[in-house]
């Protein structure tokens, strides 16, 4: 599997992916307290499969909480782990908790 996942360090990273992408960005949020851990994992092979099947179509970036703190103050993160769906740089689509598969590419393909 091509490794088609973002981390960005800081939130300069961040906001340089997100301008540097021709496509939209699905940002997915994650925790390292240990409420949020397990679940960010499972949502890390989740992107990493859909990353992979809409490859050319999608941007993904796993943005650690406590790394980009502006960028999670800026799509109004509550909770890890959480996706964001941009277009444009706009948010189109957010959702909080751990999806599935099929969960990820129903909110892609209701928004691509």
């Amino acid at each position: 599997m091509v490794k088609r996942v973002h981390r960005p360090r800081e939130d300069a990273e961040f906001d340089f992916v997100l301008r540097m992408s021709a496509v939209p960005v699905l940002a997915y949020f994650t925790g390292t307290w240990p409420k949020a851990v397990e679940p960010c994992r499972a949502m890390d092979l989740v992107v990493g499969a859909v990353a992979d099947e809409y490859a050319g179509r999608l941007t993904a970036v796993r943005t650690d909480i406590t790394r980009c703190p502006d960028t999670t103050k800026l799509y109004g993160i509550t909770g890890a782990p959480s996706c964001v769906l941009l277009k444009d740089g706009e948010a189109v689509a957010h959702t909080t908790g751990p999806m599935t598969t099929a969960e990820v590419r129903k909110l892609l393909d209701d928004h691509l």
